[in-house]
């Protein structure tokens, strides 16, 4: 396989870096070199405050596309995350991370990064440059699916080359940036730009543009599970117990939904098959397990619909 760095565009086919919030210099930040090193601490968590704070101004529009991946799952589509570099692994981080604590099936919720899996621990820099290899990552997605594409800048041709292919496949897309230039909207049926402004280093958007994507990242994935019925109360409902922490979890999970004593949650999770939503009905109002798997697929998964109205 040739090197992916080879087949980058040329310097005359590259976007215009020079007017890019992202790239611009944070003058807060001039004499970084030297400054001490608690200044620069302070320096770079002040700034990703700031890059939060960028990210709750846009809580309206993230939460429209927290309604547009539960719905995605709600009707059998599959979500797609898709970036280069730093944005590439918040989005694979966001992917692996939902099995585990929701119970999602991997292949539901998944995502693709430039210069493939090998990217995740290496950087392969060129790789964020071929738009080509965006539109390949995406050809599986169609109609009834959803890409989420993470870009820092929001022109890296990889990210770009999804978002176009997917929509062209009718999907429905998502660009996730902390470029807050005009001229963004029509890339995307949802544009969530992140106006987190320059970096404390230079172009460095690992620091507080990724520290805002991530926190974006979370709350669009973690809402979405909460109006999927993947949470009760503030519990996750829908994990899977698959290691020794997340086992002691659920037991405990169990015991405070159903505010019993650990070994008793322990014997409604074995005669629930380990099913934590199960052993919480069979908790809550008394059922045996075949009868709280019943009143949970009535009420669509949600745990609360099942025990207040059973």
């Amino acid at each position: 396989m040739s090197d992916p760095i080879e087949k980058h565009p040329t310097d005359s086919c590259a976007p215009q870096w020079d007017r890019l919030s992202t790239e611009a210099r944070l003058q807060r930040s001039m004499g970084l070199d030297s400054a001490t090193s608690e200044e620069i601490v302070g320096l770079i968590l002040e700034e990703d405050r700031r890059g939060l704070e960028a990210a709750l101004a846009q809580k309206e529009k993230i939460a429209r596309v927290a309604d547009l991946l539960a719905k995605t799952l709600a009707h059998g589509g599959r979500v797609l995350f898709a970036g280069a570099g730093t944005s590439g692994r918040l989005g694979v981080l966001e992917a692996a991370e939902c099995p585990p604590t929701f119970g999602t099936d991997p292949d539901r919720i998944a995502a693709a990064i430039a210069g493939g899996p090998e990217a995740v621990f290496r950087s392969q820099e060129g790789a964020e440059d071929i738009e080509e290899a965006g539109r390949e990552a995406v050809a599986g997605l169609g109609a009834g699916d959803l890409l989420i594409s993470v870009s820092a800048s929001s022109v890296t041709p990889f990210a770009l080359g999804a978002l176009h292919a997917a929509a062209d496949r009718g999907a429905r897309t998502v660009l996730v940036t902390c470029a807050a230039e005009a001229g963004l909207e029509g890339l995307a049926d949802e544009v969530l730009a992140l106006d987190t402004g320059p970096e404390v280093l230079t172009g460095s958007t690992r620091l507080k543009a990724g520290s805002a994507t991530k926190a974006v990242l979370n709350a669009i994935t973690t809402t979405a599970m909460v109006r999927q019925g993947k949470v009760f109360e503030n519990l996750m409902v829908d994990l899977r117990p698959g290691s020794a922490k997340l086992r002691d979890r659920a037991v405990r999970i169990v015991a405070a939904a159903t505010s019993t004593p650990l070994e008793k949650a322990r014997r409604l999770l074995d005669q629930a098959d380990q099913e934590v939503k199960t052993a919480i009905v069979m908790g809550r109002i008394h059922v045996g397990c075949e009868d709280a798997r019943q009143l949970l697929e009535t009420a669509g998964g949600h745990v609360r619909r099942a025990v207040e109205n059973p």
